[in-house]
């Protein structure tokens, strides 16, 4: 089986002078982990992960002990946190090898590319969902 056939096509982007403000907010709203990150020109050009997020904001945000400075993190842009040196696959690739390359880079899900483009975004709650679907009853 390939990528493409499992692969979710509709993805959330954000551009890299978004603020974390609206990063948090994607998140809080949303059940995924991870936001693409897009330039001027609409390309990829890196990630950010809920972890990630999350320890770029001060940890005192929404508590009794918050300040200023706390809710100014939120006030930081996209390419401040986000992740640069993207691993990527295509279509093509098959799940055995998406799922590899998820393991040997650590990583969470891997952006979908053809030609320069982004095509979708495949996670490894696609290809465990795919595993526990071949699984005889």
């Amino acid at each position: 089986m390939r990528v493409q056939e499992i692969m979710t096509r509709r993805i959330a982007t954000i551009h890299q002078d978004d603020r974390l403000q609206l990063v948090h907010d994607i998140f809080a709203q949303a059940p995924f982990r991870h936001l693409l990150v897009l330039n001027g020109q609409e390309q990829l050009c890196g990630i950010i992960s809920h972890a990630d997020m999350t320890a770029a904001l001060s940890p005192y945000l929404g508590t009794d002990a918050e300040v200023e400075r706390d809710r100014e993190t939120l006030q930081r842009r996209a390419h401040q946190v986000m992740s640069r040196n993207l691993v990527t696959i295509t279509g093509a690739a098959t799940l055995e090898s998406a799922a590899r390359i998820m393991l040997e880079h650590n990583i969470g899900c891997l952006p979908v590319v053809e030609q320069g483009r982004l095509e979708g975004l495949v996670s490894w709650k696609d290809l465990l969902r795919q595993f526990i679907a071949k699984i005889p009853q």
